[in-house]
């Protein structure tokens, strides 16, 4: 049987996943209900971003193991493509999302913290 992920730390990266579920989705409907069309595609991932992180935090509170590790792949795998495209094609990001720059707006922690989830999830098994 597998340890419960959403306790001791795991407590802490539910309130993390919380937070940032909470600041992407705001800045996202901030930015598509007033300015969409200057940066569609990028105001469109930082949605998707919130999405993706409120799924983490109801996962890793409801003790979701696969639908955490599915997440997590998927917030690292957009962390490292937006975050590689947006410096090698800036054109490409006129604003940024969450993303951009591996997480630079948000102090890397977007880079970091799916590492730390997944280091978490797979240790507890």
């Amino acid at each position: 049987m597998s340890a419960p992920i959403g306790t001791g730390p795991g407590r802490l990266l539910i309130a993390l996943y919380g937070l940032f579920a909470v600041a992407a989705g705001s800045r996202a409907v901030v930015q598509i209900a007033g300015r969409f069309a200057e940066a569609p595609l990028a105001y469109t991932l930082s949605a998707f971003a919130a999405v993706v992180y409120g799924l983490l935090t109801v996962a890793l509170w409801r003790g979701m193991r696969g639908l955490a590790l599915v997440s997590l792949g998927i917030e690292l795998a957009g962390v490292l493509v937006i975050g590689t495209v947006s410096l090698l094609a800036p054109a490409a990001f006129p604003h940024d999302t969450v993303w951009s720059v591996y997480g630079k707006g948000y102090l890397f922690i977007p880079l970091v913290l799916p590492l730390v989830g997944l280091y978490w999830l797979l240790r507890r098994r």
